[in-house]
């Protein structure tokens, strides 16, 4: 597949812009009221046709799919392409600021290709209404296929721009696609991209998959696959579609997680009902134990420096979560609150946990690594399963609906606990997790 390229000064052609204007969202605290944006339809400098539709069509889906990934934050209050005025090529850099007084912020851009399988090439401009200024200038030169890539590229200039933080619409999700009665489900290997488009199914269900991983340099899936009484951990290559076995057991295996720099992967056993975690070389070999204590040591992730784990034990009596240091050694407990608490993912941002709280009903929390400031974020029946998305702001789970007909779907939650939004799949889904942004 084509990479998505950037696009340099010269193919923009245009000067840089001026750094005047403040207009900014805070990302840390409930928001009282968001920005509002305008969001028009790109229009294309010649309406021809591609495999992806024609130009104009182009830029309305663009501007579609970035007004719905700033809704999605829950920082913006973006309005468009629907419904506001159509935007002439001159307008793209020199905008009529008055047209768009309801708004403090407007988005426009454009897209210009020759047509048929041309690459298209995406402006993307962020401005400042009431000063009259341009805070951002994007642009993208993708295959016609790749279109989407360029608008979640264009929110994530927005988001950085406007928040102050690392951006993450463009990323995928590789999660648990779940089918047949809910005593006995097909669970298949899928992935998508951040907001549910693009998906595809990995494996065909012939075997049990669980719990997917991206590795660091997003190339690769770990997960887990049962058949005939075998478990077996996988590295599946996004790039070629192959897969290679790094372990294999008759015992119960689960839960794999990558070290930061891909060299390891961490996994959790049952031998001889205790189970314990294990690291692996990621390219196989013979796994070592990290853990030794009686009773069930399950998960398992890394610190974004790779010299702590985080863990859940119940050698204390019930589920805690507990932190070690990359070989196994100074284990201890940092949670101390009522309830158990289950499948720990520490933050890329290496600042929070996030955990599953289990107190009568499952909810998302977090806490810091040293085990204080514990909070509980969503308020479901069953939450579970936290992944983080990759600027550490936003949170990934899965949401199981009560009564024996109940199906899983995927959800995501900010650190604010007050966004909250279903991510779509054509199944039910479970096992979440949220992969780094895209090269």
């Amino acid at each position: 597949m084509r990479h998505l390229m950037a696009m340099t000064a010269a193919l923009l052609a245009l000067a840089a812009p001026p750094a005047l204007a403040q207009l900014s969202v805070d990302v840390t605290g409930e928001i009282d009221s968001s920005l509002k944006l305008a969001v028009p339809a790109m229009p294309a400098q010649q309406d021809v046709a591609t495999p992806a539709g024609t130009a104009s069509e182009l830029g309305r889906k663009i501007a579609e799919v970035i007004s719905s990934d700033l809704k999605g934050s829950g920082l913006f209050e973006p309005s468009g392409p629907a419904g506001l005025p159509a935007v002439a090529m001159p307008e793209v850099t020199f905008p009529q600021f008055d047209k768009w007084g309801a708004f403090q912020a407007l988005v426009q851009g454009f897209v210009r290709t020759t047509g048929g399988e041309a690459d298209i090439t995406v402006g993307c401009y962020l401005y400042d209404v009431a000063l009259k200024s341009e805070l951002t200038r994007q642009g993208y030169v993708v295959a016609p296929r790749d279109w989407r890539r360029a608008a979640h590229k264009c929110a994530d200039a927005i988001y950085a721009r406007l928040s102050g933080e690392s951006p993450f619409f463009d990323s995928r999700i590789a999660y648990i696609a779940e089918s047949g009665p809910k005593g006995n489900r097909v669970k298949r290997l899928a992935i998508m991209d951040s907001d549910g488009a693009n998906h595809r199914f990995i494996t065909n269900g012939q075997s049990l998959a669980l719990t997917p991983r991206f590795s660091p340099d997003y190339g690769s899936i770990v997960y887990v696959s049962y058949l005939n009484n075998r478990v077996r951990i996988y590295v599946y290559n996004i790039g070629t579609g192959t897969q290679r076995l790094v372990t294999e057991s008759s015992n119960a295996t689960f839960a794999p997680r990558w070290s930061p720099d891909g060299r390891f992967i961490l996994f959790s056993m049952a031998v001889s009902g205790n189970t314990d975690i294990y690291r692996v070389s990621a390219q196989g070999g013979t796994p070592v134990r990290l853990t030794q204590s009686p009773g069930i040591d399950v998960g398992g992730s890394y610190s974004p420096d790779g010299t702590r784990i985080v863990f859940e034990s119940d050698r204390s009596g019930g589920q805690q979560l507990y932190v070690m240091n990359a070989d196994g050694s100074n284990q201890q407990r940092i949670s101390h609150g009522g309830g158990r608490y289950a499948t720990p993912e520490w933050s890329p941002r290496g600042d929070l946990i996030a955990f599953t709280k289990i107190a009568g009903d499952f909810k998302i929390a977090v806490m810091t690594p040293g085990g204080e400031n514990e909070r509980i974020l969503t308020n479901g029946w069953q939450d579970e399963q936290p992944s983080w998305s990759p600027n550490g702001r936003v949170l990934q789970f899965f949401r199981t609906s009560p009564g024996r007909q109940g199906s899983s779907q995927v959800w995501q939650v900010d650190l604010t606990g007050v966004n909250e939004r279903r991510i779509p799949t054509p199944l039910s889904g479970s096992d979440p997790a949220w992969g780094p942004l895209l090269p």
